[in-house]
């Protein structure tokens, strides 16, 4: 077994798939240190609000880490829960606009403790051929009919769930936000076909819970669909401060089912008291003021529009997550080193994280750039495009 991963872990190196891991001697922030102690422009983190080093929020933690303690040492229903948890739980669910929240150590726990926990042989799963790895490996641990769509493809949606009609119970699984392509599903289409076929939807709102939306709630509030939505999944670890922890939140007898029988739940110790008030402070910021929402779109429409300005492929959108498509993984490696070297902290990411020849270089914005950080960035793009295309490595395209 071991020559054999070392044989496998040498074609990936080969391949330029190998994916290395730089230490940070930093915290997390708009610039950051590297191994070498260079100051870094950090363009590859889901720090969308700027929160993960917010003053507030580590000063959230703080107190709770002196009243609360580390951790509680033990799982919900033993003796792990705390007053903040529920507080966190009820707060998620009146900013969500849901009857219940349930919390995750992850949101790729809530996702895995999901299908399996809800859905039988009788039932069918109808999922986005896009959506999260989280999904996908939920999904498998079911025992229901599987079904999957094409990216974003409601016609295609609709002919999997006539397949699925004779199933017990159907459930169209999707990403609020696809990762990868920072492109926002198409929930209101997903809603009319659900009521259409009686079906329930899910979302994983990880990538938009906290920024989309005219009050930040998510991609159910971007559509005008709060109520349609059965279930949404998500995390802490993104816009809402950046440590960790995930959630379920939705039907109040789908999430009081859940805290009976989900085993990532029953099973995990629970979330840790400075990651529960930091997270409760994060979502007071954002109902407090629209300022870091507002940051956060500036800053993505004027780097979209630089980085388009200067000839590189993005998928089109208004997401703060602005892929840089390139194709070919050592073309996206080769870029992201030499990016470094200039002073841009970015990740080329290839198969079998994006579909083989989608290499991409995934850029995302936070409220906490500034202008003139995005600025030198897109410089850093301009010079290193230039330099690749010298060197023939960067296709000449028409």
């Amino acid at each position: 077994m071991q020559e054999k991963l070392r044989t496998y872990i040498s074609e990936l190196r080969h391949g330029g798939l190998y994916k290395s891991e730089r230490a940070l001697l930093s915290k997390q922030s708009s610039q950051i240190l590297v191994a070498d102690n260079t100051q870094t422009l950090n363009l590859c983190a889901n720090n969308y609000l700027g929160l993960a080093s917010h003053p507030e929020i580590i000063r959230a933690a703080h107190e709770a880490l002196d009243r609360w303690g580390y951790g509680l040492s033990s799982v919900r229903f033993i003796c792990g829960t705390q007053e903040i948890h529920k507080e966190l739980e009820a707060r998620l669910s009146h900013f969500l606009g849901t009857e219940d929240t349930i919390l995750y150590g992850s949101c790729f726990d809530a996702n895995g403790g999901l299908f399996e926990t809800l859905l039988s042989d009788e039932d069918a799963v109808i999922s986005d051929a896009l959506n999260h790895a989280s999904i996908i490996d939920g999904i498998r641990l079911s025992k229901a009919k599987r079904y999957r769509y094409r990216n974003n493809d409601m016609c295609d949606l609709e002919a999997k769930l006539k397949l699925a009609l004779s199933a017990k119970h159907r459930l169209i699984a999707t990403d609020g936000v696809f990762s990868m392509d920072g492109t926002i599903a198409n929930l209101f289409e997903i809603c009319q076909l659900a009521e259409q076929y009686d079906a329930m939807v899910m979302i994983d709102d990880s990538h938009a819970v906290g920024f989309i939306g005219p009050t930040g709630r998510g991609t159910h509030e971007y559509h005008n669909v709060i109520d349609r939505v059965d279930i949404i999944t998500g995390t802490l670890g993104k816009a809402l401060g950046g440590a960790g922890g995930g959630y379920t939140s939705g039907r109040k007898e789908i999430i009081d089912f859940l805290r009976q029988r989900s085993r990532p739940y029953l099973f995990s110790n629970s979330v840790a008291p400075p990651v529960v008030a930091a997270s409760l402070r994060a979502l007071e910021l954002i109902t407090e003021s629209t300022q870091l929402r507002d940051q956060l779109e500036l800053n993505t429409r004027f780097f979209r529009c630089s980085i388009e300005k200067i000839g590189l492929e993005t998928v089109p959108g208004e997401h703060p997550i602005v892929p840089i498509m390139l194709g070919d993984a050592s073309i996206a490696s080769a870029m992201a080193d030499a990016l470094l070297k200039k002073g841009v902290y970015v990740v080329g990411f290839s198969y079998p994280v994006v579909p083989r020849g989608m290499a991409r270089i995934r850029t995302q914005i936070s409220a906490a750039h500034s202008l003139d950080e995005l600025s030198r960035a897109v410089d850093a793009f301009t010079q290193v495009k230039e330099d690749l295309i010298q060197n023939s490595i960067y296709p000449l395209r028409p």
